[in-house]
């Protein structure tokens, strides 16, 4: 089996820029270091959450197309385990990534520009699996234990909705390293602020306000924005496109330095919710109501696939490492502030 060059750095990466890459070719997804290690629980709707007590990372964007159309050709010339779903391209919601060929030989693109918009259609599974395929290197091969079937999760098979709600996170000691985000490091990430006026704390929107969020997408964002559906009918942008390209909102990142936690597509997250079977979403989508934004909880079972669903990853290093990412993640938060 051959195996992608990863080019990553975490410790130096998060020391010296903020920013550690998974490398994925042209299309590298980074992430922003999350520390602050050991705060308090921020509430929202009718959960109490958001409390961390390690140092992690969490990818700047939700995952584009065009990333996910990298990992298909990787692993899925011969699909197994249907990581590809035809409405990515036949349906006129989907992120228009296309597949050719037949199975054995299976070959998959992305217009250039639909290419950096995020990925929709995709459940829990594939998300689990995208995040295996990550952690083992970025192999090239067959999908299986060495690319997407064991890693940061063993699923070896797992399609349906009760074999998903089983699997669970292997730590770094175990060979984990990149993840669904839990509950608890999403709305971290997206809310939580050591350096909120008044006192270290949650914003409401994951913008970093207070305030509610316009949906106006212009080349000179004034910050405070997001995609999302004013009701009834604003869409931010409507068809074809529906979603935003990842990051087009430059002056309304979160807190940490991400952007589009509130609005786009809603997110996988690794936390089960109802009767055990359901994992749960967050943050909003392109056809969701201001409301959503807050950051709404929704849920679902894990072999959901619809227009407005896509995910991101968190990145969990080794013990070793954390306490190094977590003073990286401290001196972006001071150069953001201008301390």
């Amino acid at each position: 089996m051959k195996t992608k060059l990863l080019t990553m750095c975490v410790v130096c990466s998060a020391l010296v820029s903020g920013v550690s890459y998974a490398g994925l070719g042209s299309c590298p997804l980074g992430f922003v270091p999350v520390g602050n290690p050991g705060n308090a629980d921020g509430t929202y709707a009718d959960a109490q959450c958001g409390a961390v007590d390690y140092a992690y990372g969490i990818s700047t964007y939700e995952v584009t197309a065009e990333q996910y159309a990298a990992f298909l050709n990787a692993v899925a010339a011969t699909d197994t385990f249907s990581l590809y779903d035809s409405q990515m391209f036949g349906n006129d919601l989907g992120c228009r990534i296309e597949r050719n060929g037949t199975s054995g030989g299976y070959s998959y693109s992305v217009a250039s520009d639909w290419a950096k918009r995020p990925v929709n259609y995709i459940s829990w599974g594939d998300a689990a699996r995208f995040a295996n395929w990550l952690t083992n290197g970025q192999p090239d091969g067959p999908q299986g234990l060495g690319t997407t079937e064991d890693g940061s999760y063993l699923l070896d098979g797992a399609v349906s909705d009760g074999a998903l709600a089983a699997v669970v996170r292997k730590s770094p000691a175990e060979g984990g390293r990149y993840y669904i985000p839990s509950e608890d490091e999403w709305y971290k990430a997206a809310c939580y602020d050591p350096a909120k006026p008044g006192g270290a704390g949650y914003w409401r929107y994951p913008t970093g306000s207070d305030e509610a969020p316009a949906n106006v997408l212009s080349s000179d964002d004034p910050g405070n924005n997001a995609n999302f559906l004013v009701e009834p009918d604003d869409y931010t942008l409507g068809s074809p496109y529906w979603r935003s390209e990842v990051g087009a909102f430059a002056n309304s990142a979160g807190p940490y330095g991400t952007f589009d936690m509130g609005g786009n597509v809603w997110e996988w997250n690794e936390t089960l919710f109802g009767s055990g079977e359901l994992y749960g979403l967050r943050g909003g989508a392109f056809d969701s109501p201001e409301r959503d934004l807050n950051p709404a909880s929704e849920y679902l079972l894990p072999s959901a696939q619809l227009a407005n669903l896509g995910f991101r990853v968190s990145e969990v290093p080794e013990p070793a490492t954390m306490a190094l990412l977590g003073l990286g993640a401290l001196g972006l938060i001071r150069r953001k502030r201008g301390v």
